[in-house]
């Protein structure tokens, strides 16, 4: 029972650093860890051919995103969450009143 731990998750902001794709960059919209493989948003359009069905009567060229190696995209830094301050209760002072 190995868990697979990548630098990025799904919904990051990703730029391809190698590969036919270098360059581009997009949104993370699922990463496959036994692959060790990403889809990104926009990246990789492949082309799928479909058969005539009840969905389909003609046929149907469908795109969709293809599958990039995880290590060929990098984090992108967006704006950083700012830290949650604590209120402290300013005890000392409600002990110099009461006295």
């Amino acid at each position: 029972m190995s868990r697979f731990k990548f630098h990025v998750k799904k919904g990051d902001n990703v730029e391809v650093i190698s590969g036919n794709f270098r360059g581009s960059s997009g949104k993370v919209l699922e990463v496959l860890p036994r692959k060790q493989q990403v889809l990104v948003e926009g990246v990789r359009i492949i082309k799928k051919h479909l058969r005539k069905s009840q969905d389909n009567p003609q046929g149907k060229i469908a795109e969709r995103e293809g599958p990039i190696h995880i290590s060929n995209v990098k984090l992108v830094e967006t704006d950083k969450k700012p830290d949650k301050k604590t209120k402290t209760k300013p005890k000392k002072e409600a002990e110099k009143k009461a006295a």
